[in-house]
């Protein structure tokens, strides 16, 4: 994925809590990407399982203004990965 603007704030918080900046987005890989309707949030919301460096992350992302937007990104679990990677 190419990269995309994201909110500083937003990135201070993703580091904090994955230890991941979101400006990794612009090295994410994607193998499968689902929609997120497991709730109501508001908007159509995405999220990618995909490679950085050869290792495994899962994005949540959306599209605002005609841009795709990151909500976070983190390491993916290997249960997801191996879940959503066979169902894309």
């Amino acid at each position: 994925m190419s990269k995309k603007p994201f909110d500083s704030a937003k990135d201070a918080k993703n580091v904090a809590k994955h230890s991941v900046s979101l400006d990794r987005v612009a090295d994410f890989v994607e193998v499968a990407v689902l929609v997120d309707d497991r709730f109501d949030y508001g908007e159509t919301r995405y999220r990618a399982w995909g490679y950085i460096d050869g290792v495994a992350h899962c994005l949540a992302f959306t599209f605002r203004d005609g841009a795709m937007r990151p909500i976070s990104l983190r390491r993916a679990h290997a249960k997801e990965m191996k879940r959503y990677v066979k169902e894309a």
